[in-house]
């Protein structure tokens, strides 16, 4: 059995041929389907709505904090450069206030400031002192370069000019990257000279490289040539031209959003330094901040996803059940129908065979009557009394005055208990089924079909309404003849099961039940025989019938076999079990 079978509910293949132009009312697959899908609809709309909104808040939440956190980060880090160049440009203010050019001028005493300035602040390289002409008149430090002519450089111009000058990164004639401080003093004589420091980037390096930055992030400095200030862990070397897009100038710390590729999105920190070339950039990737996030919503997902499934098993189940329920109410209400219909039936059908039986009585009893006196004139009279063929002629028709007799006493008695209410009484199963096998033991003769009856010696007489267990052998006989071919075999068994039953067996040698269709064969207007004219209803009404005298009917069945119904009936009490059954259908 496949697990479809199993699964599939017993209304889904139902269709109920009774309800003629109304049929659709009873499409219970229809309202099975309009159930679940309007419970789905009206269950998980809700529930999708407002995991889709929670999903869209969460995410511009989340998108919202790695911006304020990257802005913050970038603030940070631009006031702690801004406050490292701004130290040491104060430190050198302080050395030209605090001496005069001729001290500037003295090796010794520079010497002593250099070392002061690397103790107080460190990231000092060398100092110089360079006259308005550009000639650097002395320096210390451990390059050989007093005496150099700065006049043409570009830097010695802007320092003249704006007073103070920070450069960017650059080799210069000692091919090692730093960069420049330059201070211009003003001596009261209106002469002026510049005090020029050389710091060690890798002091300056050290405030990027410290900084914990997420998502596989970087921070360094570039100028505003896109020139690489710093080292980068993951966009170049000092000096190196940057890949990235140079922002535009804002006086704030900003952050933008850039897609190098399809697959990559970048988020871009950045914050111009206030007079100097540089640019702070902190980029991360947003896939790697976002990351967490999508831990956590992947979770979300796995919740949302299993609880819907719970929520579509229940709905699948709850659905079933309750239109499973609906269907056997409906099949209880049809059953209960056929049942009055087919009683009403059988009702008017006794009535009417009472009433033959009781017309071709009359012409029995003259028939009988005139015949009997015919015998005793001829038996009186000499003349007659010798004629042997005569008085047989006689003997005939007083035997077929007496087989008719018996055959409307018969069908009275089938009338009597045919229909009505349920008249339980004491009596034995073999006069049952005598009366039975005597209305079909003519078509059993014609057919050549052996019908054979066995009543086992310790059977007793039970309590049972007549009428019914009439009724129920006579459908399983017609469904038995109908199933056997000419010379076929029928046979009924009785026997004790117990000491409160008895076993009633009923079987053929015929065609057989398919075994996908026994599960049906008690269900109303199912029927193997459609097409020669089956109604459907002899076994659903025999299942009621049973289940009213408090039985139990089984059957077992082979194709190309033939068929066994087995019929367990109580010896005592039937009347009391059979109340609480009376509106059984089977299926």
């Amino acid at each position: 059995m496949s697990l479809k079978t199993l699964v599939k509910p017993k209304f889904w293949d139902h269709e109920d041929v009774a309800a003629g132009p109304y049929r659709h009312l009873f499409n219970f697959r229809l309202i099975w389907k309009q159930a679940v899908y309007l419970t789905v609809f009206v269950t998980l709309t809700p529930l999708i709505f407002m995991a889709a909104i929670g999903y869209r808040i969460s995410k511009e939440s989340t998108d919202s904090e790695i911006v304020l956190r990257t802005v913050r980060l970038v603030s940070n880090t631009r006031r702690s450069i801004t406050y490292f160049l701004d130290e040491r440009k104060a430190a050198l203010d302080f050395v030209v206030h605090d001496n005069s050019f001729d001290d500037l001028n003295d090796p010794r005493r520079l010497a002593r400031l250099l070392e002061n300035l690397k103790t107080a602040f460190g990231g000092f390289t060398d100092v110089g002192v360079i006259d308005s002409s550009g000639v650097q008149r002395a320096y210390v430090g451990p390059y050989p370069l007093e005496g150099v002519n700065y006049h043409d450089e570009e830097w010695f111009r802007q320092v003249m000019e704006q007073g103070i000058y920070i450069s960017d990164v650059f080799m210069g004639f000692r091919q090692v990257p730093h960069l420049v401080i330059a201070i211009r003093h003003r001596c009261h004589d209106g002469s002026c000279y510049i005090l020029r420091a050389t710091l060690d980037t890798a002091k300056f390096n050290e405030l990027l490289y410290e900084l914990d930055v997420s998502g596989r992030g970087d921070a360094f400095l570039v100028n505003h040539d896109g020139v690489m200030q710093t080292p980068s862990r993951y966009y170049g070397k000092v000096l190196d031209q940057l890949n990235l897009p140079i922002p535009d100038f804002s006086e704030r710390s900003e952050v933008m959003h850039y897609n190098p590729s399809d697959y990559q999105s970048l988020l871009i920190g950045y914050a111009y330094i206030e007079q100097t070339p540089f640019i702070l950039m902190i980029v991360k990737e947003k896939d790697e901040l976002l990351k967490p996030w999508r831990q956590a919503q992947m979770k979300i997902l796995m919740f949302l996803a299993i609880s819907i499934g719970v929520i579509l098993v229940v709905i699948l189940g709850v659905c079933t059940f309750l239109v499973n329920k609906i269907f056997e109410a409906d099949q209880r209400r049809v059953a209960a129908l056929h049942r009055v219909e087919y009683e009403n039936k059988m009702a008017s059908i006794g009535r009417l065979a009472a009433g033959v039986a009781h017309e071709i009585n009359n012409p029995l009893a003259i028939i009988s009557e005139k015949a009997g006196l015919i015998q005793d004139i001829f038996t009186i009279k000499e003349q007659y009394a010798r004629d042997e063929k005569l008085l047989g002629l006689v003997d005939s028709i007083l035997k077929a005055v007496e087989r008719g007799a018996t055959i409307t006493r018969r069908l009275l008695s089938f009338a009597r208990h045919m229909g009505g209410e349920s008249n339980f009484q004491r009596l034995h199963i073999g006069d049952v089924i005598e009366e039975v096998v005597g209305f079909l033991s003519k078509e059993a003769m014609h057919r050549s079909i052996e019908l054979s009856v066995r009543v086992s010696p310790d059977v007793p007489d039970f309590e049972c309404d007549r009428g019914r267990l009439q009724q129920i052998l006579l459908n399983l006989l017609n469904n038995a003849f109908a199933a056997v071919n000419d010379g076929g075999h029928v046979a009924i068994s009785v026997e004790r099961r117990d000491e409160d039953h008895i076993r009633l067996i009923v079987s053929d040698d015929g065609c057989g039940i398919p075994e996908s269709d026994l599960k049906r064969i008690f269900e109303p207007f199912f029927s193997t025989k459609a097409q020669q004219g089956g109604t459907g209803l002899g076994l659903s009404i025999t299942y009621g019938l049973v289940k009213e005298l408090g039985g139990d009917i089984q059957v077992e069945s082979r194709v190309g076999q033939g068929t066994t119904f087995s019929i367990t009936l109580p010896i005592t009490g039937g009347k009391d079990r059979g109340g609480a059954n009376a509106g059984a259908v089977g299926g």
